[in-house]
């Protein structure tokens, strides 16, 4: 008369495993997010902010007088050698510079490369495995006393420009 109806334990069916997936994949980031907060720097929080904001008005200065000077840079890096001329209002530019290439994301693969034009302002500095990413690039004169800055993303922009704003008188 009345049959029993068979019944199987609930880890037989597909629901609730399925059910449970999501939560377990939560589970599962949320550890790994923990993991990757742990183990790595922030590099992007700035202990003395105050100071560095006070920084910027003396960049705005240099960026003023290598406009005054009609400062232009132009290189093309060939995966071992950063090549390439600058110039200025009256000529060729001739004193040392630094050109300071700093990684977008990871401080530690940034570079400072001292540089010494010839006497048209041409120059090589060997610049060996350069990632390809985005760069910040900061040229500036050996007395800090000018700065001409650009983010370059190689190898997508083949050839690094830097041009100095011209000045305007309000």
């Amino acid at each position: 008369m009345h049959n029993p109806i068979p019944t199987t334990p609930w880890y037989r069916h597909r629901w609730p495993w399925l059910l449970m997936i999501g939560p377990v994949l939560v589970i599962v980031a949320g550890a790994f997010t923990g993991w990757l907060a742990y183990t790595r720097q922030d590099a992007m929080v700035v202990d003395d902010y105050y100071k560095k904001g006070k920084a910027i008005n003396q960049d705005l200065r240099r960026d003023r007088v290598a406009s005054a000077m009609g400062l232009s840079l132009r290189a093309v890096y060939d995966g071992a050698v950063l090549s390439g001329s600058i110039s200025q209002a009256s000529g060729p530019h001739r004193a040392p510079f630094w050109i300071q290439l700093a990684h977008a994301t990871q401080p530690a693969k940034d570079q400072v490369l001292n540089v010494v034009p010839d006497a048209q302002g041409r120059f090589k500095v060997l610049l060996p495995g350069l990632e390809k990413a985005r760069w910040q690039v900061v040229v500036e004169g050996a007395q800090r006393d000018w700065r001409l800055a650009v983010s370059w993303r190689w190898p997508a922009q083949a050839a690094l420009v830097i041009t100095a704003d011209p000045v305007t008188t309000p």
